[in-house]
Order: structure tokens, then sequence, then C-alpha cells
């Protein structure tokens, strides 16, 4: 039998405290759409952006970041080849790094490259349940960026995933859940706008890499998932849209942990 553990919000609260101590240089190859925004989230919890992505310096880059955040959202040929060098040398210099295959399963070159990404095995691959069924192998029901598949759904796929490379995954939904191929983390919470901003996902990904700098994958992912879904639940009781949503997210990231 399967042993879910909910993630307790005192423990994320730990590890963010660790990692603003830290300030971890988060090393960010993400799409057009998301990188202000991800900028801007790592800055309010107390870390460290750095949105290097030419492929002549990304990696000397990632041996030198605390954390790399590798994401395929617009991905183009160039850019596949600046991933792959700075997973190659994340790996190499173990420096932890997440892999957030957007979209996978929708299109055949975005998914060969996250396919050969993860041979350069990711500390956390994070995504929707979509994508983590497409990435294990199986045929995802995805639309676009958009999952079709309910994150318990993907379970399974996931839990094999982590096995046969090493990780931990991390799937995205209405219930977020992690796992390294044994331990099963459930985390609750968050709202719905968030589903209506533009690269909320994609920063989440981008603050496990920063957690990830300060403790082990599983807990890593685990404590970012709770803080991104806390923080979403104070900014939606005050903001009356997602306009406003994005901008009092960003503010109670600021303020986690440190409003007691």
């Amino acid at each position: 039998m399967l042993t879910q553990n909910v993630w307790a919000e005192s423990e994320a609260l730990v590890d963010l405290s660790r990692m603003r101590e830290l300030a971890p240089l988060t090393h960010c190859i993400t799409n057009i759409v998301a990188a202000n925004f991800t900028a801007n989230v790592l800055l309010a919890v107390g870390a460290s952006p750095a949105m290097v992505i030419a492929a002549e310096e990304v990696a000397e880059f990632a041996a030198i970041a605390s954390g790399l955040l590798v994401n395929v959202g617009t991905v183009t040929k160039k850019e596949a080849k600046a991933m792959l060098l700075a997973a190659a040398a994340a790996r190499k210099s173990a420096t932890p790094w997440v892999l957030d295959p957007v979209a996978v399963g929708a299109v055949q070159f975005r998914t060969d490259v996250a396919k050969k990404l993860l041979d350069h095995q990711p500390s956390i691959v994070r995504g929707n349940a979509s994508e983590i069924i497409a990435l294990s192998g199986s045929a995802g029901g995805g639309k676009g960026v958009d999952s079709a598949d309910d994150s318990a759904t993907a379970v399974p796929f996931a839990r094999e995933l982590a096995k046969r490379i090493g990780t931990v995954v991390a799937i995205s939904g209405v219930v977020d859940y992690i796992t390294d191929g044994n331990d099963v983390i459930s985390v609750a919470g968050g709202d719905a706008i968030m589903t209506r901003v533009t690269g909320v996902g994609c920063a989440l990904g981008a603050l496990m890499a920063a957690f990830a700098a300060g403790c082990e994958p599983l807990r890593a992912a685990a404590s970012a998932s709770a803080i991104f879904s806390l923080a979403g639940e104070r900014a939606a009781r005050i903001a009356p849209g997602p306009g406003s949503f994005s901008v009092a997210f960003l503010d109670e990231l600021s303020r986690v942990g440190l409003d007691a």
C-alpha cells in the first residue's frame, strides 16, 4: 500500500529560512513568457536569479550556480544546445538542477529535447500530470501547456520515472505530489486563480532549484510547493482578479515566514 505523507507547513518554513540565509544564486534557462515573473519570484523569497542563456557561457555559469532551472517552454534548436550544455555542467559539478518539461508529449521536438536532458540526471523533474505521464514514456493527454490529467493519476508514472533515472518527480495540480520513487508527499492548497497567471508553474520550478541549494531534492520540492500554495492562498483572498493576484502573490511570497 502506498503511503502519502502530507508535508507540514512548519517544515517548509524551516527550509525557507535556510534558503533565505543562503540567498542561492539560481541559474534559470526558462521560457520567454515566464522569465520576468520567475526572476521576481526568486527575488521575493530572497534568492538571487540569473537569467543566463547564451550557449557560450551557460556551462561555466551552471558550474558556479547554487541551483539550475531548465524549462523547455519556448525551446528552439539554439536554446536546446544551451540547455544540454548547462545540464551536463550541472551534473559534472554536482549543482542541483530542475527540469520543467513544458508541453512534453504535445509535439515531438520538445519531447526529444526533454528526454535528452533526462540523460543528465536532473535532481528534480517538475511538471503537470500530462507532462509527467508523457515523459515517462506513456501517452499523455495534455493540451499544449495545460494538463488533461488529474495529478493523482500521474503518481504511478512519476514513481516509475523517479526510480528509473534516480530523481525526484513533482506533479503540480490541485494537489501536488512529490516522489523519489518510494516515498510520496502530498501538498494541497493554493487557489484556482494561479492557473490564470502566466508563469506561475514555471516559477515554481525555479523555486525548487533555489531550495535544493540547501536541502535534498525531495524536501526541496515539497517545501517549495508548500510555500507556493501558502502564498497563493493568501494572495487570492485579497486579489479580485489575475492581474492584481500576480502582484499580491509576489508580496505574499516576500512575507511568508516573516509575518508571525
